[in-house]
């Protein structure tokens, strides 16, 4: 099951579980494969930068890996993040993956990359490395610190056939979307999956413009793949008036620095993870954070029973 540039729908980012003492929650990270499974996604990616797997040990990401990609069972095609400033422990951790079974591997750029020049050849040096693996480029400014030009991406795309996805996170962003995919559309430059994230705060706008599905997290990934489907039957007005209704809670989410305690939480509250507990460098929830989330979570789902009721009507 390897990736291909066909690749559509929800590729939710996974997070990591751990205990309360912060060792991994290996029970969790089975019982937050099969949530994901549940929610219906079309794909995982586990090991993302919202997954903190800059903060585990080597030993550690091979054993949550080897654990989610047991438990998939080859159902859903997996990601795996596999980004380090050295190229000789990147293609032995893809190495070690593939062979567990992922579908792809995800890479952004080093912090050092400032030039297009150097953005193209450092990418077309990892896929020489890596051989025939399928690869996800990762585009996200705010995380890296490096900005891709189209020019870039799409030299990047044509000099590397390993390439399938391009996941698309930039912000603002909609204009370069638009420039990539014009040139798809054209036959200029060759075709590859695009998946956005940003946490899917700009979803409806994004797929109007023609994005294949999302690549992100959110506590609540049925509703992203719930608009990802009201877009592919073409009835946008259906997935936006359901974004809608999620739009606070997926907003608090986002919070730089705060975000990844308040979605960690609210999977403990949906019984997917045992704990929501963040690795430091990380934030912890306070008092008055889990009063806000309580009402937010109140009113998501008061505008959910809204909705049902006015369907039934309508029905």
């Amino acid at each position: 099951m390897l990736l291909t540039k066909h690749a559509s729908g929800v590729y939710v980012i996974a997070a990591t579980p751990f205990a309360d003492d912060g060792s991994i929650d290996e029970s969790s990270t089975e019982s937050l494969v099969d949530f994901y499974l549940g929610c219906g996604v079309e794909g995982m990616t586990i090991l993302g930068m919202m997954g903190e797997a800059s903060k585990l040990t080597e030993e550690e990401s091979r054993l949550v890996a080897a654990r989610m990609l047991k438990r998939v069972t080859g159902r859903i095609p997996v990601v795996v993040g596999v980004s380090n400033p050295g190229l000789r422990p990147l293609a032995e951790f893809t190495k070690f993956v593939m062979g567990e079974g992922a579908a792809g591997v995800m890479i952004a750029p080093v912090s050092t990359l400032r030039t297009d020049e150097q953005i193209v050849n450092y990418f077309k040096l990892v896929c020489e490395t890596l051989g025939p693996v399928p690869v996800v480029l990762q585009d996200y400014p705010l995380g890296t610190g490096v900005h891709f030009s189209v020019p870039a991406i799409e030299r990047i795309i044509d000099d590397c056939p390993q390439i399938v996805v391009f996941k698309h996170e930039d912000c603002p962003g909609l204009g370069k979307l638009t420039q990539l995919l014009r040139g798809f559309a054209k036959g200029q430059h060759r075709r590859v999956s695009v998946l956005v994230g940003n946490g899917g705060l700009y979803l409806p706008q994004e797929l109007a413009r023609g994005a294949n599905g999302a690549m992100t997290g959110f506590a609540y990934p049925d509703m992203l793949v719930e608009v990802c489907k009201c877009f592919s039957r073409q009835d946008p007005s259906a997935g936006e008036d359901l974004f809608d209704i999620y739009l606070p809670l997926l907003r608090h989410e986002q919070q730089p620095g705060f975000g990844l305690a308040a979605r960690k939480e609210i999977l403990r509250r949906r019984g997917a993870i045992t704990s929501g507990f963040v690795r430091a460098p990380g934030p912890k929830l306070t008092r008055e954070d889990h009063t806000e989330l309580d009402w937010l979570i109140e009113r998501l789902e008061r505008k959910l029973s809204e909705r049902g009721r006015s369907t039934a009507k309508v029905a």
